[in-house]
């Protein structure tokens, strides 16, 4: 997943007339009254409580280093985080009082509607405790798979009661909706921060004036190239220039031998696998631009570069926020890549984008599998359960710091790739193609 990484930190900017600082202040103000002063508090065998500003930490309250983590518990690369990344972390830096390690949501209600309301609801177990909310915490991240089958308003008060809280506190804290002007600050804190995606992470060391930050499920090598530098009093090491994402490297581009028709990636492609050129392209079905180019572009480019094997054609989905129809579009195209047939549902939520595009989506998109032949039990299971609209998601993180509109084209050839953003007359688009496939057949 591609980010810009290694951003110092600056001063607090202003936000809406008032400076970050401020803002903070009286967000630690609401803070110190929702979570009252408490003795002494562990968990995991690891001192935990609240920060000035009211985000709850786990370490030693004085270490030298603090990380605070910017999440959404949603999130599937928050979830490899918390897998992957963060038990390691604990052990080798949190545990033995050399890192305190803090976390601020930022729940992306675009992208995850139920985000905020978990993060609510965590807040309102952490009144009864930090140790209570990090085991809140925990439990809504390893509970994340059952999302799909269960309402939030029964899930989350079910791993409230797991966790031992105090459910006629934690019901009157959520009937009162008094956490959601805590998340929304930490939200705001994260946006002046520059933060866009998640899970995002804030470096500071008391040895250092300097915040540091970076995005993305990094690999404990990574925080622990960061925080050993930062230990010792030094910065951390400037990162190599940036490798194409997995999505664009030749191991995610080849094809999948499970999925025909789908990279090792997940994505859809057509053409020949082994084209000394790339078009990795980025779409959203209820996007003007995206279907002209589709209609009217693309079939001069599919007879002239990819036919005749000279370009490997890669789709990528990227619903914009203004296009409320776009994401169900783009679970109906993945769903019907599960039965073979993701090229012409694609084909047809262009072509009759009309009878989708306003209204409740569902009927007319289960309509188009019905015209397309797909199994409808099976069709039905992916579009409304989790599997097409997680294929979805990773498609919008991967685009994240790289795409900003529909249509949006990488061009990859000698190892790197190149932008070109917006939809071309067919003429422009051949002429850009032919330049790049000469450079891309060039001898080295």
């Amino acid at each position: 997943m591609p980010h810009r990484i290694l951003r110092p930190g600056h001063g607090p900017k202003s936000c809406a007339g008032h400076s970050l600082k401020t803002f903070i202040y009286l967000f630690a103000l609401l803070a110190a009254a929702a979570f009252p002063a408490r003795g002494a508090e562990t968990y995991d065998g690891t001192p935990v409580g609240f920060t000035e500003d009211g985000y709850p930490y786990r370490g030693k309250p004085d270490a030298a280093v603090t990380i605070t983590e910017y999440s959404d518990y949603l999130c599937p690369y928050c979830a490899r985080h918390f897998q992957q990344t963060l038990p390691a972390l604990l052990e080798k830096y949190v545990r033995p009082g050399k890192v305190k390690f803090v976390f601020a949501d930022f729940p992306i209600a675009s992208l995850h509607p139920q985000a905020p309301a978990a993060a609510e609801s965590a807040l309102c177990v952490a009144e009864q405790g930090a140790a209570l909310f990090w085991a809140m915490h925990d439990k809504i991240f390893e509970s994340r798979n059952r999302w799909a089958q269960a309402s939030p308003d029964d899930l989350l008060p079910e791993l409230a009661a797991s966790v031992g809280a105090d459910m006629t506190a934690y019901q009157a804290c959520v009937q009162s909706g008094r956490q959601k002007d805590r998340v929304d600050a930490a939200i705001a804190a994260a946006q002046e921060l520059g933060f866009n995606a998640t899970p995002s992470f804030r470096f500071q060391s008391d040895l250092d004036e300097e915040n540091y930050t970076f995005a993305g499920a990094q690999s404990i090598d990574k925080f622990s190239e960061w925080l050993d530098a930062m230990l010792a009093g030094e910065p951390p090491p400037v990162p190599p220039p940036p490798e194409l994402p997995f999505w664009a490297s030749e191991e995610g581009l080849a094809p999948d031998p499970d999925r025909p028709g789908f990279t090792r990636a997940g994505d859809a492609y057509k053409g020949n696998p082994d084209a000394p050129l790339v078009v990795v392209e980025f779409s959203d079905f209820q996007c003007p631009s995206c279907q002209r180019h589709s209609l009217e572009t693309q079939p001069v480019l599919d007879e002239k570069f990819i036919d005749t094997g000279k370009v490997l054609w890669v789709f990528k989905n990227r619903p914009l926020r203004i296009h409320e129809n776009a994401p169900a579009a783009a679970v109906a195209a993945e769903c019907a890549g599960e039965q073979g047939k993701f090229w012409e549902m694609a084909q047809l939520l262009y072509q009759n984008s009309d009878a989708w595009s306003e209204g409740d989506p569902d009927f007319p998109l289960l309509a188009m599998a019905e015209e397309l032949g797909l199994d409808e039990i099976d069709f039905r299971v992916c579009f409304q359960g989790r599997k097409g609209l997680e294929r979805v998601l990773d498609d919008i993180y991967d685009g994240i710091g790289i795409i900003s509109e529909t249509p949006s084209f990488v061009t990859i050839y000698g190892g790197r790739g190149r932008l070109s953003k917006g939809a071309r007359e067919p003429e422009h688009f051949v002429t850009y193609l032919e330049k790049a496939f000469e450079n891309a057949t060039k001898p080295q």
